[in-house]
Formats: C-alpha cells, structure tokens, sequence
C-alpha cells in the first residue's frame, strides 16, 4: 500500500518528525476539518494514526476511537499515549453496538473503510443518530481495492444513510495515489 508523507501544514498540524501515514487518512483528515473544541468518534480506529492527526488540532476537544479488535486498540493507544495522558483521546475495544455510550455525544463522527455502512448498516446508523449531537455529521470515507467498485459503495451507502433517517449533505470523490476514495457526509435534520 502506498503511503503519503504528512508534513506540517496550515491545513494539519504534525509532529517535528514526519510521519508515514496512509494518504487515505490524510484525505479524511482534512476532509474533517478540524476545530479545536471538536468531539470526535472514529469508528474503526485500526493503528490511530487518524487519532494522531486530529489530537494535534484539538485545544478542548477531544477524538474517541473504537475498534472490535483489542490488538488495533492496544496498538492506537500505544501509538497516542501522550494525547491520552493529556485528556485529548480515548480509546475503547467494542463492536458500534456492543460499546456503553452513556451520556457521550459527538459533532463528528467517521468512518473510513469500515465495509459495514455500504452493507447492511440499520442498527449501527440507528446508533449513530442517537450518538450524534444535533447539527453534527457523520462522514464515511471508502477506498474500495477496485474503481470500478466507487460507484457501487457511493450509492449504497446513500441509500443506507437515508434509509435510516440521514440527509445526504456532500459525496466528495478524490483521486488518490492508490486510486479513488468517496466520502459520504451526512446529518440528521
């Protein structure tokens, strides 16, 4: 898998020391337009290393990320110790539907290659309307193995996303390096 090279931006603050991060995440990242006071839910966080792209944009907010493997957790957490330590990231090992939310409520929430939401995504969507705070989005980022597929995934997960009560606000396509990625942004009215 190709990788992009993040370097310190206006658009995206880095650490001194650039990292190799998948241009996919990079693209999603940006995509999310990070304000400082955002409370975030990444939906399969993998490695964190979106997690680490977005903590240095955070003044008081903060980024929950969440994956069903406990050996993707352990190695997010691992990876983003110091924005844990300082309150900006936490991290939990659970399915979308198995997790206890509690009160916790996000303005943004993301996805990216999570397959489910282009499948059959009613009661995960369902969740998500109720985690969601009112004016907030969910944005679901694919970059399918084949372009052929961009289409298909577009529009499945816009009649996922409506199906469940969702008003479609942007499809963005981008032609990245590993080929093209969409993302799906939505809200609740």
């Amino acid at each position: 898998m190709r990788k992009a090279i993040l370097k310190p931006s206006t658009r995206m603050e880095a650490d001194s020391v650039a990292h190799e991060i998948a241009e996919r995440l990079v693209w999603a990242v940006n995509t999310l337009a990070i304000e400082p006071s955002d409370r975030l839910l990444e939906i399969g966080c993998g490695h964190g290393a979106a997690v680490s792209l977005i903590c240095g944009q955070l003044t008081d907010g903060t980024i929950t990320a969440l994956d069903r493997s406990e050996t993707m957790i352990r190695a997010a957490a691992s990876r983003n110790l110091g924005h844990a330590s300082a309150g900006k990231a936490r991290f939990h090992t659970a399915e979308l539907d198995k997790a206890n939310w509690g009160p916790e409520r996000f303005n943004k929430i993301f996805a990216v290659n999570v397959n489910l939401f282009w499948m059959k995504p009613a009661k995960e969507l369902s969740i998500i309307r109720t985690l969601l705070l009112p004016g907030g989005s969910v944005y679901l980022f694919n970059q399918p193995p084949t372009a052929g597929k961009i289409v298909h995934i577009a529009d499945r997960t816009t009649q996922n996303l409506t199906a469940e009560g969702f008003i479609i606000n942007q499809i963005l396509n981008e032609n990245l390096s590993a080929g093209p990625a969409v993302c799906v942004i939505a809200g609740i009215p």
